[in-house]
């Protein structure tokens, strides 16, 4: 997969050079890539924003040095890929979403600025995310959590390839808690089944308390899942006992 952003402040992508998608980049499942378009600005003073028509509060984000920008990264990679804009308007980022853009060969990032961009910006983009209701400085935050969670999905990038579909939200149910070593922590126990080599107990706990876990911190979740026969029978155990 390849990635791109578009962004004024490169440096603030220096830490995704770390851990997993560090370790991406080495092994060349990924190619990561920050462009400053500010470097693509046809004026003098190097300005990237300028005042709003009609009036209001703050500056935009013209539309010149990103689609220069975006023409430099076409030539280079071949094409624009998937287009995505950083943006309160946007549609919530999920679990799923995330899961979708790890199918794609190529991603590029528009991370913005100030008030907000130029609305002819957008004929570049192909989705518009946001992370939620609420209003960060830039895009480059919200550009950093997507990637981050899009590129763990790489087939191969985990070490362990059963760590992402037991993920949290991967089944659509909220992980249920773990343990290591020791088995007893200044008396704190690990739970017997988890120590008994029984698989299929192991099993039945492991969804029992995803279960309970999605059901007092998560119940929305609930409403979307098509629980199983068990499923059910388990998350009936857990009512019970939550209402004694």
């Amino acid at each position: 997969m390849r990635i791109d952003v578009l962004s004024i402040f490169p440096n603030m992508f220096k830490p995704m050079t770390e851990s997993i998608i560090g370790k991406a980049v080495e092994s060349g499942k990924l190619d990561f890539g920050v462009t400053d378009f500010r470097d693509y600005t046809d004026n003098k003073h190097n300005n990237v924003d300028d005042t709003i028509y009609g009036g209001g509060a703050g500056m935009l984000l013209m539309p010149q040095p990103i689609f220069d920008a975006m023409d430099h990264i076409e030539q280079e990679a071949g094409s624009r890929g998937r287009v995505i804009l950083l943006d309160p308007a946007g549609v919530p980022f999920t679990q799923k979403v995330a899961e979708d853009l790890s199918q794609e060969e190529h991603l590029t990032f528009i991370a913005g600025h100030y008030e907000g961009y130029d609305e002819r910006i957008r004929e570049l983009v192909t989705d518009e995310i946001s992370l939620g209701d609420y209003v960060l400085t830039g895009g480059e935050l919200g550009a950093m959590v997507i990637i981050d969670a899009t590129v763990r999905l790489i087939p191969e990038v985990l070490g362990n390839e059963e760590s992402a579909p037991g993920d949290s939200f991967s089944t659509g149910l909220l992980e249920y808690p773990q343990y290591t070593r020791p088995a007893d922590f200044r008396g704190r126990k690990v739970p017997e089944v988890l120590t008994s080599g029984n698989h299929g107990k192991i099993a039945e706990w492991r969804m029992k308390e995803s279960l309970r876990r999605t059901l007092t911190r998560r119940p929305d979740l609930l409403e979307d899942i098509e629980l199983t026969k068990e499923q059910k029978k388990l998350l009936a155990e857990v009512k019970a006992e939550l209402a004694e």
